[in-house]
């Protein structure tokens, strides 16, 4: 089962600071769920001014508990960064359509 996960980053003055801290951990953690499969896509979400405001990931777990195995380990839910936690199901269709080598986002 696919889910689109969209975590909102707290609004308080030490929200930056606590991504930057779990920033390294969280993307070790997104480069291991990669390899395994299970993480399809991942994107910052910015404010106007190209600062980071949250996250968005389309995950692909077996089930509802394993994701929520996945959310327990997580660094920015460990580390207070996402306040703001909306996880829908969903169901990608032909996921490989999105599949382009580097090249072809890099021309378009």
């Amino acid at each position: 089962m696919q889910y689109v996960v969209l975590g909102l980053d707290g609004l308080d003055s030490e929200a930056p600071d606590r991504r930057a801290k779990a920033r390294p951990a969280h993307i070790a953690m997104g480069d291991r769920l990669l390899r395994e499969g299970k993480l399809w896509f991942g994107a910052a979400l910015l404010h106007d001014d190209g600062s980071m405001k949250g996250s968005t990931y389309i995950v692909n777990f077996a089930s509802e508990e394993e994701l929520q195995s996945w959310l327990n380990e997580e660094p920015y839910v460990l580390g207070d960064v996402w306040q703001d936690l909306t996880i829908h199901k969903s169901n990608t269709r032909d996921p490989w359509q999105f599949s382009h080598s580097q090249q072809w986002f890099e021309n378009n």
